[in-house]
């Protein structure tokens, strides 16, 4: 599958023209890789990747990423319990869930714990970065371009 990333409608940058810099965490590899896409069409940047809540922690501690995407439902340490550490390291982390339908209170427990907003898989790329960008732009009023 192509994906043209020279859409400009869902790219966005920092102020001072660097690239939104993102970590995604989803034990689904098909997922992560969708969300890779995602991040390219905003034309980000992928600093880290993990298949677990455990791994997220650990990968959020050596890159310290702009914005967050985690899983509600993975092995070792759910997305919620994710949310309350990442919080707890970064009360300023910028964190989106990403959820099947199904979960809902899931993903309202992770938004009262600091979560941003959420994406309901499946979704189409294209859709995701217009939502996360909405997310970006109230989240980082001010610190964009």
């Amino acid at each position: 599958m192509t994906i043209d990333t020279s859409n400009s409608e869902a790219q966005i940058f920092k102020k001072d023209g660097s690239p939104f810099r993102f970590m995604v965490v989803d034990d689904s590899e098909f997922i992560r890789r969708s969300l890779k896409i995602v991040v390219r069409l905003m034309k980000g940047e992928v600093v880290g990747e993990a298949e677990d809540g455990l791994q997220a922690i650990e990968v959020y501690k050596k890159t310290r990423p702009d914005i967050v995407t985690l899983d509600i439902v993975m092995p070792n340490m759910t997305g919620v319990e994710a949310v309350k550490h990442l919080v707890s390291i970064d009360p300023n982390a910028t964190i989106i869930m990403i959820s099947s339908l199904g979960y809902q209170d899931k993903v309202k427990e992770a938004i009262v714990n600091g979560a941003k907003y959420f994406i309901v898989k499946p979704f189409k790329p294209i859709d995701a970065a217009l939502m996360i960008k909405k997310v970006i732009s109230k989240t980082f009023r001010g610190k964009i371009q």
